[in-house]
């Protein structure tokens, strides 16, 4: 930046050393040196401000527009200033020749100025629709002031005063000055977010307009000072062209030359275009890499991209190299994506061949063109079952990865490829899926003994419940309203005495085996066996409205299919229950170290006492329950039974029969 500074402030410097010291501003007047030179220089610059526009017409960008005007009126007044140099077409200087570059660099000021704003809205449209008059009105002015200046007839021949000229350049020196500063730290705001040499180009063109705008002000016809200003100005249309020189050589290609110029919206469109063509160029080498498309029809299209969008062969290549990244990622992508939804899949409790079958849809969407296929081992064989598989099995390419579960072949993941051939990343992701399903079906197979014992050790439902929430086997409960049933065999120690062990077991095994169903059929929870009795509840862990009721129906049935036993076995023992319905502590009892799931209160207790009293194969409920299902059910009273431990008589009930809904 100091180096940038330093040079641009040497002109000025050489100004005031020619100003302070006229001894040092030599002479040099040679008319067709002074007409050809400027006016080659004039005729370049008028080309690259057409050029500009034409690119600002086909982005529809104002910025770029006012640009190009810019350098168009500031080059085209030179070229006014140059078609009137004495000696030339003229015999003498006159107002056109003195006056023709000043007034081409205060309007070039002002649209520079203009344009370093961020355009956009209706201004940005009207002026775009206008593009064409802005330019034909410019040119028409400077061809009427060509006319003018050469015929020598209208207000621009003769001379003014010195004083007056000097005068009136001071003043627009002073306000162009003002808007080339102006534009230039726009253009290095603009700078600062998107580097780019035509940027550093266009504000120090900006800089040396504004010095060559000083220079006129301050020097002497002929003299060093006064061509000064014309160099200053061929600087600044040079120092630009050769910044768009750089960036062709580094480009290759004309076609985005002037993007860096153009405002936020056209770099936006512009990026949006080169998006396009990345994801064109993208979706033909994902055809390509399937085989879908030979080398020569990828090149055809690649071609065509390259012919849309005006880049060169160094930019297509790049772009192909991008596009070709691009997809892999792309690719590789969509897989990972695939493998991280069967993995969520995988979460869900279901059997083996729902979790394969579940985990298709994803595959297929993330292997796309690829066939995927499961097996599974079912009794030594591996089975190939029709719902598992994306579509119809051919020909092709195939890679076969087994699936184990703790060393033992369980399934196989198998994909083929109808036309092409796998790389190592495809059977490295393959690898990798066998991997995670592997994982997935031993945690089923897993989670299926796990849930059997817990099945066989607990209550259905207070499996189910832990199972599904860990947590729940935290200790602690809560005050619930329940119905308790407690069952026990009469006479069962007298029976054990006269029978070996093998034989007690066996008889409470059928005993257990035919309540236990009754008790879960009608939605109960066996809470414990204590020897030859039980205990069950209703209302917990599930809730039910209807608890007595089913309580109820639960020990009927109990009592009819225990009968049917007796009824052939006579020496065997009957069982007799006692049903209660009340608030009770229901939650998880014991220790850190081991713990059950229990009821405890009062309500069990009478529960407890009824079954005491029951004669055998009968079932006694108490009042509360009574209460509850009195509509429905039908009862033989027993009045109130003074029980042991209660200080208050209990109503009691023989239940008969339960009334259908």
């Amino acid at each position: 930046m100091a180096v940038w500074i330093l040079h641009l402030a040497l002109p000025l410097l050489g100004l005031w050393l020619l100003v302070s010291r006229p001894e040092l501003d030599l002479r040099w007047q040679h008319h067709p040196s002074h007409f050809w030179l400027v006016l080659a220089l004039a005729g370049i610059s008028v080309w690259l401000g057409l050029r500009m526009q034409s690119v600002a017409r086909q982005r529809s960008d104002a910025r770029l527009l006012l640009v190009a005007l810019a350098f168009i009126t500031s080059a085209g007044f030179l070229f006014l200033h140059a078609l009137a140099t004495p000696g030339v077409l003229l015999d003498g200087p006159n107002i056109g020749f003195e006056i023709a570059t000043p007034v081409g660099l205060a309007l070039a000021s002002v649209l520079l100025a203009l344009s370093a704003f961020d355009l956009s809205g209706h201004f940005t449209e009207r002026l775009i629709v206008r593009a064409d008059g802005l330019r034909n009105t410019v040119l028409v002015v400077m061809v009427v002031w060509a006319a003018a200046s050469v015929s020598g007839v209208g207000p621009l021949d003769g001379l003014p005063s010195g004083d007056e000229l000097r005068s009136s350049l001071e003043i627009a020196a002073f306000v162009s000055v003002g808007l080339y500063a102006v534009a230039a730290s726009g253009y290095f705001r603009i700078h600062r977010r998107r580097p780019s040499v035509m940027l550093i180009g266009l504000i120090t063109a900006a800089a040396l307009l504004g010095e060559a705008m000083v220079a006129v002000v301050f020097a002497r016809n002929w003299q060093l000072s006064w061509w000064l200003w014309h160099v200053l100005m061929a600087a600044g249309f040079g120092f630009f062209s050769y910044s768009a020189y750089v960036q062709f050589r580094r480009e290759g290609s004309a076609a985005g030359l002037f993007n860096a110029l153009t405002t936020e919206q056209t770099v936006e469109q512009i990026r949006s275009e080169y998006g396009t063509a990345l994801e064109s160029l993208t979706t033909v080498l994902q055809r390509s890499e399937r085989s879908r498309l030979t080398k020569d029809e990828v090149a055809l299209i690649t071609s065509g991209l390259a012919s849309r969008f005006g880049m060169s062969e160094g930019q297509t290549e790049v772009l192909g190299r991008a596009a070709e990244a691009l997809a892999t990622q792309e690719a590789q992508s969509r897989r990972l994506a695939a493998l991280a939804e069967v993995g969520l899949t995988s979460q869900v409790r279901q059997d083996e061949h729902t979790l394969l079958s579940n985990a298709l849809p994803a595959l297929e969407r993330g292997f796309g063109g690829d066939v995927i296929r499961f097996g599974l081992v079912r009794g030594g064989q591996m089975e190939f079952p029709a719902d598992m598989a994306t579509d119809r099995w051919g020909d092709g390419e195939t890679l076969s990865i087994p699936i184990t579960v703790a060393g033992t072949p369980a399934g196989t993941v198998e994909v083929q490829r109808p036309t092409g051939t796998f790389a190592d990343r495809d059977r490295s992701m393959v690898e990798t899926l066998a991997a995670e399903l592997s994982i997935a079906l031993e945690n089923v197979r897993l989670y299926d003994q796990v849930e059997g014992l817990f099945r066989r050790y607990m209550s259905p439902d207070v499996a189910t419940a832990l199972l599904a929430d860990p947590g729940q086997a935290s200790l602690g409960g809560a005050v619930v309203e329940i119905t308790a049933l407690f069952a026990d065999l009469r006479g069962f120690t007298s029976f054990s005495e006269r029978s070996s062990p093998e034989e007690v077991v066996e008889v409470l095994n059928r005993y257990f085996g035919l309540a236990v169903p009754r008790i879960l059929d009608a939605g109960g929870t066996v809470v414990q066996f204590v020897g030859d009795a039980l205990l069950a509840v209703f209302n917990a862990p599930s809730r039910q409205s209807d608890h007595a009721r089913r309580a109820c129906i639960a020990a009927l049935a109990m009592q009819d299919a225990i009968g049917e036993l007796v009824d052939e076995h006579n020496s065997w023992p009957l069982f007799r229950v006692g049903i209660n319905t009340g608030p009770a502590l229901v939650g998880n009892i014991g220790s850190d170290e081991f713990r059950s799931f229990n009821v405890m209160g009062d309500a069990v207790n009478v529960a407890a006492r009824l079954e005491g009293v029951a004669e055998p194969g009968t079932v006694v409920v108490g009042g509360t329950t009574f209460e509850a299902v009195k509509e429905g059910v039908r009862v033989e009273p027993l009045g109130d039974l003074e029980l042991k431990g209660k200080e208050h008589r209990v109503a009691a009930y023989r239940l008969l029969a339960v009334h259908p809904v």
